[in-house]
């Protein structure tokens, strides 16, 4: 079991240290993000907010919305894998949300609540769609249970919303964890080390596989690169969040119970009234269909589809194949567009 001492934070401080320096190393290579042009319209400890040139005429806003462990620009990694430009081109009016960096107590509170409400407010205060990934998928289900009257939609992408040891590798990934002695600050290679100990196979030796896989196309492995680029872009978690999500949801499973309050309001899922999509990978040991179908069978929209993700080589890590895969553009983001233009 490993032990959480202070020696341990300060090698995960390090080793934070370590793989921000390799990114680097990838940058020089010419394999960091290719970002899209946006226009910074707020920020504040904890958040910022990037906005995208739309057409005229475009529909309602879609805010995404990414996990709060590594950087945004997983949504907008290159001009040839880029969800914000299919959606800029579909004629969405786009909104990134960025997480900051952010103090000791910031927990779900703000997570969850405060900091996307009021992103809200500085994209222009209407509803909009909610299109989320992982970590930042449960962030926006549980804002969208607080407050279903200022969304218009919600899309999950490979996110965690129940947990329990038939529901994904959570559980075990932070099962030696002592969370009266976290530090301020949680690294993010100390995050990304527990999951490579309770998956050895999808953060390991299927990373590898998909190496092998990407290296006879040059376009497959230049996107391999850039994806595991991203993977050495660590954010470390406010201690106060990371208390919040093991032990109240993880451990708790509180959200999809319904017993789970923010700042004395429910966000159980049965508050949940807009149309809701989730996307799941059946063959994902990280997000499988269990960890998602007791949120579907709780929630409580009348309107609710799932499209399923077909993995593909060239992604690196298939936990973000549906962001990244070229396969995934070509077939799965076409069915997430439709369905956002029919709501």
């Amino acid at each position: 079991m490993m032990q959480t001492h202070a020696f341990d934070w300060a090698a995960f401080e390090n080793l934070d240290h370590l793989r921000r320096l390799q990114g680097a190393s990838f940058d020089a290579l010419g394999f960091g993000p290719v970002e899209s042009h946006g226009e910074s319209v707020f920020n504040e400890p904890g958040v910022s907010l990037k906005r995208y040139r739309a057409r005229p005429n475009a529909r309602p806003p879609l805010l995404l919305v990414p996990a709060p462990i590594k950087r945004a620009y997983i949504f907008d990694l290159s001009p040839e894998v880029n969800v914000v430009q299919r959606c800029v081109a579909g004629g969405e009016r786009v909104f990134l949300l960025e997480w900051q960096p952010a103090g000791p107590d910031f927990g779900l509170a703000e997570f969850g609540d405060r900091l996307i409400l009021a992103c809200l407010e500085a994209a222009g205060g209407e509803p909009p769609i909610l299109v989320a990934h992982s970590l930042g998928g449960l962030l926006a289900a549980i804002f969208a249970a607080l407050h279903p009257e200022r969304i218009r939609g919600l899309v999950l992408i490979a996110t965690p919303l129940h947990f329990g040891p038939d529901a994904g590798i959570f559980g075990r990934t932070v099962a030696d964890v002592d969370l009266a002695r976290l530090p301020e600050s949680v690294p993010g290679s100390f995050i990304s080390t527990m999951s490579f100990r309770a998956s050895p196979e999808a953060f390991g030796w299927e990373r590898w596989l998909d190496l092998v896989q990407s290296f006879p196309d040059s376009g497959m492995l230049r996107n391999y690169l850039r994806v595991e680029r991203w993977t050495l872009d660590e954010f470390p978690m406010p201690r106060r969040l990371f208390a919040d999500i093991v032990h109240l949801l993880v451990h708790e499973d509180r959200f999809v119970r319904g017993s789970l309050a923010i700042g004395g309001k429910a966000a159980a899922p049965s508050r949940i009234t807009v149309p809701l999509l989730c996307v799941v990978d059946p063959d994902c040991s990280i997000v499988p269909r269990p960890a998602v179908q007791p949120f579907l069978d709780a929630a409580g929209s009348e309107d609710k589809s799932v499209l399923e993700y077909q993995r593909e080589a060239g992604v690196c890590l298939q936990h973000v194949g549906p962001l990244v895969g070229k396969r995934a553009h070509a077939r799965l983001w076409p069915e997430i567009l439709r369905w956002i233009e029919t709501r």
